[in-house]
């Protein structure tokens, strides 16, 4: 029998729990919204098909998400962003609020608003306008809710512009079609960095549309549909005297009755229960990963690192799992859901292996997804935009993320069908491969980025090695560990760098290590120079050490790259390079391996300082917080993995190298069911060094933990300290696993 005291005593423990589980507090969106990092402050759900954020109607690489901090007007309120990437694309479905029809119909109608008046929180956004509209957005998978407030005595007015575009994309054929006196329909197929883009839409308002106004470039009709490359519709309202105007916009890539059947998915016009509902499943997301520390602005830093790695791969099918391909074909997943935006170049180095702990559900449907991509077109995907194959930067990256889902024994993917995909990718006759094959390397000579192709290609076929071996398949693991090994023929020992080669094996000339350009032909490194492209060796690291002469010339190597110039040279090079210390460039994935190689060759402790370094000059609770372009999550899947302590540095081998955690605790709720809880005692600002290791109470001398033992679950336990421990992790049988031992 509950007493009042026991009852209120309940209430407050009840509140207390709810408050401390309240992560999404931590969330600033804004992080990454300026400089380079080109990320979107607007509202989603975790890998949800809609992202409805504002556009400012800028131009330019800095607004490849459509939205950078430094502008101050907003074009419309799109449906579909991308998170972090190079390139600008999408922004589809664009909705801009006024008071009154807008007076030219062809160019972007852009209002200023400022800053102070800007909101954003997991799954909510809101802008006032300065013309004094306030705009509220939230959304579910499929679905985007809109509330406006209008001045009172306005002619509230809202703008659908198909037309919208920014960047490389371009409308190609554009639709909208008025339903019934509160919906109208349509789609938008534009051609951009993906070449085919097919979006269909439905949108339900909340109040009867007093007129709607059709138009095609400045021509306007009120007749019920209306085609063509640029179409834009203007509804307009009765003044509701200061009570909002609702709108629900649901997307399809199938039709426009699927979309219809896509606005179900709110079923009324509470628009605070659908942010409760974006809120929870954001919070869901959030405490598989619960950390304790006194530092608040470590923690915005690490939850809005962690929200980002939730942004992509974005669902791309319906709720059944129907989806309309690249090639228009109309295809239903047999399980689960199609998903699209697969930066992947950038994700199989943290992001990807992060799903493996923190989404094992979604990940069978992910990679489910690149292997339907290869049914469909006859290899795994590159970058995946819109189901299209853009074909963008190097390696085929599929095989590290496919690889480490085999090797991990990921439920919902079938092996044999997965090698089958990768082994057939790896013999394309297409971006340098054939080269590959033919020389043992790419000459400079016969295909542009010769190096960096090389290096990827040698290590992705690492993988798809291990997957062989592990299938028993004893010839293709020999054939795949020898072409693994390509590094070796394009390492110059007396330079000290991995260089580029023709097809006569003489050196490409001139050579300087500084030296990076964005034109193809000319550079033999993407995105990058010798300097950071020399140590991508993740899975040969003590080979990489033989080629210098041993570890102790690998580690005096490491530590100049460190300390050299950070001027890149060329006169059209890439301003990915980015985050320099040294030569290390954080700001670009290449170099995202590179602190933790020491621990492979007997110098863990320098691998504590250089991360906990990176740590504390990259990462920063600000729109600039980001060195460079967030890439889809993989940015911030590495400040999630270094900062609870571990990173995967060979992302296939399920080997999470230790660097410097710098939270009292973490939580990592498993796929297994099981936790694992790592503990730091001593790890402030000016105790990055591991002075010793237990796990569950006994000593642990690795410098790294395997994915069989985490999922185990149990404490892992660091006890740090201001000056390196050099007796810890120095003996090989310590050190993570390398081909050459």
């Amino acid at each position: 029998m509950f007493t009042k005291a026991g009852l209120l005593l309940s209430c407050l423990l009840a509140g207390a729990v709810a408050q401390a589980q309240n992560l999404t507090q931590y969330v600033d969106p804004f992080i990454g919204t300026g400089g380079h990092g080109h990320t979107y402050p607007g509202a989603t759900v975790p890998f949800g098909m809609v992202q409805l954020s504002p556009d400012n109607g800028d131009e330019g690489w800095d607004w490849c998400s459509g939205y950078n901090y430094s502008s101050n007007t907003i074009a419309g309120f799109s449906h579909m962003h991308l998170s972090g990437t190079g390139v600008g694309d999408w922004c589809d479905i664009s909705v801009m609020p006024n008071d009154g029809l807008i007076p030219d119909t062809i160019k972007n109608y852009k209002v200023s608003f400022s800053h102070t008046n800007e909101k954003a929180s997991p799954g909510y956004y809101s802008v006032t306008l300065d013309n004094g509209i306030k705009a509220e957005l939230t959304t579910t998978d499929h679905c985007g809710l809109h509330k406006y407030i209008f001045p009172k005595g306005s002619v509230p007015v809202i703008r659908f512009n198909l037309g919208f575009n920014i960047n490389f994309d371009r409308t190609v054929k554009t639709y909208i079609k008025r339903i019934d006196d509160s919906t109208i329909v349509g789609y938008r197929v534009s051609t951009g960095w993906a070449h085919v883009q097919r979006v269909y839409f439905a949108a339900r308002t909340s109040r009867k549309i007093k007129t709607l106004y059709l138009y095609e470039g400045s021509k306007y009709s009120q007749d019920r549909d209306i085609v063509g490359q640029k179409v834009n519709a203007e509804m307009v309202f009765e003044d509701p005297d200061g009570r909002p105007v609702m709108m629900k916009v649901a997307l399809s890539t199938v039709g426009t009755h699927n979309a219809m059947e896509a606005l179900k998915e709110i079923s009324g016009w509470d628009f605070d229960l659908v942010k409760q509902d974006a809120e929870h499943a954001w919070e869901k997301e959030l405490e598989k990963l619960q950390v304790t520390t006194n530092n608040e602005n470590v923690k915005r830093i690490f939850y809005t690192a962690f929200y980002h790695t939730c942004l992509a791969p974005v669902l791309y099918s319906d709720a059944d799992g129907t989806y309309q391909n690249a090639n228009g074909e109309v295809l239903k997943m047999k399980h689960g859901q199609r998903y699209t935006v697969f930066s992947l170049w950038d994700t199989f180095r943290a992001l990807n292996p992060l799903f493996t702990l923190t989404e094992p559900e979604r990940n069978a449907d992910i990679l489910n997804s690149m292997l339907a991509f290869d049914k469909e077109n006859g290899y795994l995907p590159i970058w995946d935009l819109s189901t299209w194959e853009t074909g963008c930067m190097s390696g085929y990256h599929s095989l590290p993320v496919l690889a480490d889902a085999v090797l991990k024994n990921t439920p919902g993917v079938n092996a044999e069908k997965a090698y089958t995909a990768m082994r057939k990718t790896a013999f394309q006759d297409r971006r340098g491969s054939k080269e590959y094959r033919r020389y043992g390397f790419i000459p400079q000579d016969k295909f542009g980025y010769s190096v960096t192709y090389t290096l990827e290609y040698a290590y992705d076929d690492w993988c798809l090695a291990q997957v062989a071996k592990k299938l028993g398949k004893d010839d293709d693991y020999k054939l795949f560990m020898d072409r693994s090994m390509a590094y070796k023929l394009l390492f110059d020992k007396k330079t000290g760098f991995i260089r580029g080669k023709n097809a006569d094996s003489s050196w490409v000339v001139p050579f300087n290590p500084y030296w990076s350009s964005v034109k193809e032909g000319k550079a033999m490194y993407e995105e990058g120079n010798a300097w950071q492209y020399t140590f991508f060796v993740p899975h040969d690291v003590r080979g990489l050490a033989k080629e210098y002469g041993g570890k102790d010339k690998l580690i005096k190597k490491l530590d100049s790259l460190f300390t050299v110039s950070s001027e890149v040279k060329g006169e059209a090079s890439p301003p990915d390079i980015s985050g320099l210390i040294g030569q290390y460039a954080h700001g670009n994935e290449p170099s995202h391996h590179i602190a933790y190689m020491y621990s492979f060759v007997g110098a863990p402790w320098k691998t504590q300082q250089k991360v906990r370094m990176i740590i504390d000059s990259m990462y920063h609770a600000q729109p600039e917080g980001y060195a460079g372009n967030e890439d889809c999550g993989q940015m911030s899947a590495w400040a999630v993995w270094s900062m609870m302590g571990m990173f995967p540095a060979n992302p296939a081998n399920g080997e999470y190298v230790f660097g410097s955690p710098v939270f009292d605790e973490v939580t990592i709720s498993l796929p297994s069911n099981n936790k694992m809880t790592i503990k730091a005692k001593n790890c402030g600002k000016t105790h990055p060094y591991i002075q010793s290791v237990t796990l569950n109470g006994k000593p642990y001398s690795k410098t790294y933990i395997d994915h069989v033992t985490l999922l185990q679950g149990g404490t892992l336990e660091f006890v740090m300290g201001d000056k390196p421990n050099k007796k810890w992790g120095v003996k090989p049988d310590s050190w993570p696993s390398s081909a050459t031992n």
